[in-house]
């Protein structure tokens, strides 16, 4: 993922690559050429980043996964690496699952949900 940056404006961007930025306002190929391409949608998020997309505005591009527009979020709010941004959203997506999966496990087993067991570590 690209770095996050203040803008002139002080909207937050990530930090455009000066070389695509320079091949796509050179007019090789405009943005309608780009959207017909048959390219994955992690290519499109990429190069949306690439170009100096805004944070705000990513997550609502259709090719952008809740999760990169999560990390995404998560480093701009908070400064952190992406690595951290992503550990951190993941610990909190597993933290919802364990909550979610507690009753219905419990009850597979025939166990009360308080009798099972926390996994070391953990916050619970």
């Amino acid at each position: 993922m690209q770095p996050i940056i203040k803008d002139d404006n002080g909207s937050l961007r990530f930090k455009a690559n000066a070389i695509v930025v320079h091949l796509l306002e050179q007019g090789g190929i405009d943005m309608n050429a780009i959207a017909q391409l048959n390219v994955s949608d992690e290519d499109r998020a990429h190069f949306a980043q690439l170009i100096g997309y805004s944070v705000s505005g990513f997550g609502g591009l259709s090719y952008v996964s809740s999760d990169m527009s999560a990390v995404a979020d998560r480093m701009a709010d908070t400064g952190e690496t992406e690595q951290m941004a992503k550990i951190t959203h993941l610990q909190g997506e597993l933290a919802a699952l364990r909550s979610a999966l507690r009753d219905p496990i419990a009850r597979l087993y025939g166990l009360h949900p308080n009798d099972l067991q926390a996994e070391s570590g953990s916050d619970e």
